[in-house]
């Protein structure tokens, strides 16, 4: 089988390796698709990881240090065709979602695995991760009726983000990204004014200003960019949340709170898809949560967000694509070779 590798900053590699046998209570999984998440991976590919932070606690096959070389990724969409001697056949055959690298095979058990509902086709499915940490920014933000909302930052998160943010009964729903095929997706995808964040006098012509603030009453901030945050408490009024959904890794972000967000009373929030805001978490779960996700994938079909389509053995010049011009891409995604439905 092959996997992808991050051997180093900037350079990714694809190797061959034993595929693997199932462990008793294991399942065998050959990947159909695999998706990149412009956001993580490009920390990855970069060298931007914070030093210190594990690579992901929360999903079994990425436990350990942040260490070169690297096996990464995070959205997995196959078929089972085998199974260990203790899992039953119930599974074979099945098409499934899994939090896994970029591989050609993997095992896992069946809790580690998601059925891929009839309805939904692969590649919509590859956008499950995306999903759910949009459903959970809409969770931790708590859109009201009547709102005004803004979007720093339309990759795909902030897309689905955005879309799920139109089935509200909003005053309005402003995006905002320096890419012109992603204002034009956004404004698709259901935001009432989409504009580019580096416009000259764009804090003017929406109300805003550094020194008191603006008329947004919730903003995102989504864009991978420290500098984006100033403008997200810039655009906030009085008493305003700023939901922060951006990692920035070891990008250093140099925030303003010396201006307007002591005397607008601003809340700034973190929200992070691997846990459940506490207040939440008593009634949501990350089951009940994943359901969700579902559900508005089947609503949005997001699946026309998926602008590039690579074979894994060209995996160096989909991240190089991603690094260099961003602004050609929404999501990419990587072929794997086999049969598809």
């Amino acid at each position: 089988m092959r996997q992808l590798v991050f051997q180093a900053p900037g350079r990714v590699v694809v190797e061959n390796r034993q595929t693997p046998v199932p462990a008793a209570d294991q399942l065998l999984v050959r990947t159909r698709w695999s998706a990149i998440s412009p956001g993580t991976e490009m920390l990855v590919f970069r060298g931007q990881w914070p030093h210190g932070v594990p690579v992901d606690a929360s999903i079994k096959a990425l436990r350990g240090e942040f260490r070169y070389p690297l096996v990464y990724g995070y959205a997995a969409v196959g078929q089972v065709v085998a199974s260990g001697s203790a899992a039953g056949d119930a599974w074979l055959g099945r098409r499934v979602f899994a939090f896994q690298p970029h591989q050609d095979h993997f095992c896992a058990t069946p809790a580690e695995l998601f059925s891929i509902p009839a309805d939904l086709d692969d590649q919509t499915a590859l956008l499950l991760p995306s999903m759910e940490t949009a459903v959970g920014l809409l969770q931790d933000g708590r859109p009201l009726l009547g709102e005004k909302v803004a979007v720093l930052g339309q990759g795909i998160v902030g897309l689905l983000t955005t879309a799920l943010l139109a089935r509200f009964p909003l005053h309005s729903l402003l995006t905002l990204d320096c890419h012109p095929r992603r204002r034009k997706a956004s404004l698709a995808i259901g935001a009432t004014d989409s504009r580019d964040p580096g416009a000259p006098d764009l804090l003017q012509l929406l109300g805003a200003t550094p020194a008191a603030g603006g008329e947004i009453d919730l903003v995102y901030e989504l864009s991978g960019n420290p500098a984006a945050l100033n403008q997200a408490i810039a655009l906030a009024r009085f008493s305003g949340r700023v939901v922060i959904g951006s990692w920035y890794g070891e990008k250093p972000a140099t925030v303003d709170l010396g201006s307007w967000f002591h005397r607008g009373r601003l809340q700034l929030i973190s929200s992070q898809v691997s846990s459940i805001g506490p207040e939440l978490a008593g009634r949501w779960q990350q089951a009940r949560r994943l359901e969700l996700a579902w559900t508005m994938l089947r609503l949005i079909q997001p699946a026309g967000c998926i602008t590039q389509r690579f074979p894994l053995d060209e995996a160096a010049a989909a991240y190089a694509l991603l690094d260099r011009f961003p602004e050609e891409t929404i999501q990419v995604v990587l072929d794997h070779g086999e049969d598809r439905q």
